[in-house]
């Protein structure tokens, strides 16, 4: 009778699959199924995205990374500035507040210049004056008039994203999925794609688009992005998500803008940080409940009832979006993982903390090419969860797009955003997420070890 019974429940989930209503991995049904393994111990996964930070920036000088290249102790890569005609080499910045660099499709071409890696005093330059030259915008005044784009931080500045690096995962290639800005960069996070669209609500009109405007727009121009994103598979197989996001301020960019003005965050208002409110997906699934303010999420994590999949957003003065302080952002994101560490879902987590595009900042590292749109230059990446193997550097090439790969090859089955596939047909040029340069996160746990306890770090470590 025992085994009439096993096999009655698979057909039952296997009939369900063909009418694409069973539940998935990382629902109840299943925790109560039986021991789970490898990858499927993840039962909630959380995206932690900063602003604006190259990995030489934050990480360029890690023990065992691939950082800022040096010769007898003393950096070995320099930068032309045309003001001084001096070549400016990295250096070490104690400033709590950057300025960074103009960070569009055309600095990071510039920034790039043809593998040399040579443009950004260059560009920072050019930012610096197109946006200050008789204004008064006022970045422009907590900012220095030098440019800062060759200075990185260490441990003395960024203590705990240094202690997470020690005790966890550091992944020293991950490049921005698309080569350009904040929005390109949100809409990629979640959707494995950025597009420009030639009609409303017609997902097979959208082409590959690095530059405002984006989506598009109908007779009665209200923006919106037609194309399908992650969430409409995550709601078609009933694998739950939220996307927090803290209410305060973010920049009002019109594109790449070195300083904008700021305009309100809500989970109600669309903007560059907050992409899913004009996804067609989420209003045709009745889902724009499921963009919540932060503090749900803390509420979450505290009750032990966090979805299978977050994405965490920031407020302009938390993000390490230039002007904003480099301490207010370790702080937030410290406060974040603690919250997650202290509750009781810390021992089936996976966190990914990383930072949208590189904010002008230098790296040394040439990104590769993948179709269109990218890859982006490199982008700070950490993975921290119990399983996450210990002071590891990751050396694979990744994106954002390794994220979405995560999550669909643990509550979707390998399922992928594949118009061929996903039930709604839309014109991308390709699937992200099977790029063949692109390394896979699971080489960043250890499924076999006993979880780890919590790292609970000081918010407000010794700035030095």
């Amino acid at each position: 009778m025992k085994r009439i019974l096993v096999v009655g429940v698979a057909g039952v989930f296997l009939l369900g699959l063909l009418l694409g209503s069973a539940e998935l991995p990382g629902h109840r049904h299943e925790a109560r199924a039986g021991v789970r393994r490898g990858i499927h111990k993840i039962r909630h996964i959380v995206i932690i995205t900063q602003e604006n930070r190259s990995f030489d920036s934050y990480f360029g000088t890690y023990p065992g990374a691939d950082g800022i290249p040096m010769k007898n102790g003393v950096p070995a890569v320099c930068n032309p500035d045309p003001t001084t005609r001096e070549c400016v080499r990295p250096y070490h910045d104690t400033s709590d507040r950057n300025a960074g660099g103009p960070h569009d499709t055309s600095d990071a071409i510039r920034d790039i210049d043809h593998g040399k890696m040579d443009g950004f005093e260059r560009q920072a330059r050019r930012g610096r004056f197109l946006a200050c030259h008789d204004t008064d915008n006022p970045g422009c005044s907590l900012t220095p008039r030098k440019p800062d784009v060759m200075g990185y931080h260490d441990w003395h500045e960024i203590p705990n994203y240094w202690d997470y690096a020690r005790s966890f995962v550091l992944q020293d290639h991950m490049f921005e999925g698309v080569n350009s800005w904040s929005l390109p960069a949100h809409l990629s996070l979640v959707s494995g794609w950025s597009a420009r669209c030639a009609k409303h609500g017609a997902p097979m009109s959208c082409k590959s688009a690095l530059r405002a405007p984006f989506g598009a727009t109908g007779h009665h121009k209200k923006l919106d992005y037609p194309w399908t994103d992650l969430t409409w598979l995550l709601h078609r197989y009933h694998v739950s998500w939220r996307y927090y996001i803290a209410k305060g301020k973010q920049p009002d960019c019109g594109d790449n803008e070195m300083f904008c003005s700021e305009s309100p965050q809500s989970p109600s208002t669309p903007s560059i940080w907050n992409p899913l409110p004009r996804f067609d997906t989420v209003h045709r699934d009745h889902q724009l409940g499921n963009i919540q303010r932060l503090g749900d999420f803390y509420r979450a994590a505290r009750e032990g009832k966090l979805p299978a999949v977050s994405w965490l957003t920031p407020s302009q003065v938390m993000s390490e979006h230039p002007p904003a302080l480099v301490t207010a952002g370790q702080t937030f994101v410290t406060r974040l993982i603690n919250s997650i560490m202290t509750g009781p879902d810390w021992n089936s987590t996976a966190i990914f903390l990383s930072w949208d595009d590189w904010g002008g900042f230098y790296d040394h590292v040439e990104p590769p090419r993948v179709d269109g749109e990218g890859y982006g230059l490199r982008v700070p990446a950490l993975v921290i969860s119990p399983y996450a193997r210990t002071g590891y550097v990751d050396h694979q090439v990744l994106s954002s797009d390794a994220y979405l790969k995560f999550i669909e090859d643990d509550f979707l089955h390998g399922r992928r955003i594949d118009p061929r596939t996903d039930g709604r047909p839309d014109s991308r040029p390709d699937v992200r997420e099977n790029a063949k340069i692109l390394g896979n996160l699971v080489h960043d746990f250890d499924f076999a070890q006993k979880p780890r306890p919590p790292l609970i770090l000081p918010l407000h470590p010794p700035f030095s």
